[in-house]
């Protein structure tokens, strides 16, 4: 029986290939049989667990960092888009004029404006493109009262043809957007003799604005939208963010620089991003003087910051920087707001009620801001007003 016992137990305790672990734990009972304890007692080791290794384990450590990564993005792009419009205010029986309304914001701005009821006469230079913008406008909002007109904002010829045409078309304005604009062109001269981007940013808007200003007086309370840029800020090593979501340091330009000796860079060495940023900083002057001269009247003057956005406006840029705008196509999309994103300042200063107290005031994101100390140099935009109206020609300014 000893014998047959030790047999047995020979028997019990043989090896089992891979299982040292269990050999470990084996006891003799009081019996004098072999056991395993149970599992959680006393002297119990638990089988070790596998370590999270192979593809499993990579994929799984790869979604965390894409969830991380997504959720960044999410954050960031919030960011970017800035302000909302919240204004409820409907437009109906109201009549709005916006320049360059075929693309961009300026066709966002349409959308938005046509679905609150409003008139929207689209003033642009393609009335191809115009008309296919207003007929998709016209479709996805259900109102029919949105019509094209040409305007060729380098030109002061087509600028007088257009107001004298809307003058005799409508009966009333109650607000004009100034959304139109050229940016970072090369030296190209209008018909007038201007530099491009001061003519059709604004010039083009300033002499349209004076020539509309009785309708709009007639029309009060009535709103004037000028859409400039932060560019308009400058000084020494200005960084000036551009289309393609690069920002070029600018040292040639000295603070407050209007050159109203030579503003269409006749006699000095062209730069077109000095001109850009000249033509921005007339804008945020131009609607301060005009507040000034117009105030009493019920008419109200507003400027703003769109953010940097994806559009067509860069497309010059792209051309003096081929190569750096297509590395940067990608970042792009993550780092600039859409057009419906840059539409909400516009959107908010002809909109919002009670914001004619602000009047030659200064917007970004949907809240009022700081100018530049050169925007808002007073005397400047005085002078500047007069040799507006001296180079376009206007004679009885208000």
């Amino acid at each position: 029986m000893k014998d047959n016992n030790n047999n047995n137990n020979d028997q019990c305790v043989s090896p089992v290939p891979g299982s040292n672990w269990i050999q470990d734990q084996l006891f003799v009972d009081s019996a004098g049989y072999l056991v395993l304890p149970w599992p959680g007692e006393e002297g119990s080791v638990s089988e070790p667990e596998p370590e999270l290794e192979g593809l499993g384990g990579l994929l799984l450590r790869t979604g965390a960092l894409l969830g991380l990564i997504f959720i960044c993005m999410a954050v960031l792009r919030r960011w970017i888009a800035g302000g909302v419009c919240r204004c409820s205010t409907r437009l109906d029986g109201k009549t709005v004029l916006i320049t360059g309304a075929n693309t961009g914001i300026g066709k966002e701005t349409s959308r938005e404006l046509a679905a609150r009821g409003a008139r929207v006469v689209m003033a642009c230079r393609d009335l191809t493109r115009a008309e296919s913008a207003a007929e998709e406008i016209r479709q996805e909002t259900g109102n029919g009262n949105v019509v094209i007109r040409h305007l060729d904002l380098s030109s002061l010829y087509s600028v007088r043809q257009f107001t004298k045409e809307f003058l005799q078309t409508e009966d009333r304005l109650d607000v004009l957007i100034n959304n139109a604009g050229v940016m970072m062109c090369p030296l190209w001269l209008t018909e007038d003799g201007f530099e491009t981007q001061l003519a059709v940013n604004h010039l083009g808007h300033f002499l349209l604005t004076n020539q509309l200003l009785p309708m709009l007086k007639s029309s009060a309370p009535s709103r004037v939208v000028i859409v400039s840029s932060i560019a308009h800020k400058g000084g020494k090593c200005a960084c000036v963010c551009v289309c393609v979501c690069v920002c070029v340091c600018v040292d040639s330009l000295s603070s407050g620089q209007v050159d109203l000796d030579d503003l269409s860079f006749s006699s000095r060495a062209y730069s077109p991003l000095q001109s850009y940023r000249q033509s921005k900083l007339c804008n945020v002057l131009f609607s301060r003087e005009l507040s000034s001269r117009t105030r009493g009247s019920g008419v109200s003057s507003f400027c703003l910051h769109p953010g940097v956005i994806r559009t067509e406006l860069g497309r010059h840029v792209e051309g003096w920087f081929p190569l750096l705008g297509s590395l940067l196509s990608l970042p792009s999309l993550l780092l600039m707001k859409t057009p419906r994103q840059g539409a909400q300042t516009t959107l908010y200063c002809a909109l919002t009620p009670g914001l004619e107290e602000r009047t030659g005031c200064y917007f970004s994101d949907c809240s009022e801001k700081q100018a530049a100390p050169e925007g808002r140099d007073d005397a400047m935009a005085r002078r500047l007003w007069e040799e507006s109206a001296r180079l376009v020609g206007l004679k009885d300014v208000s």
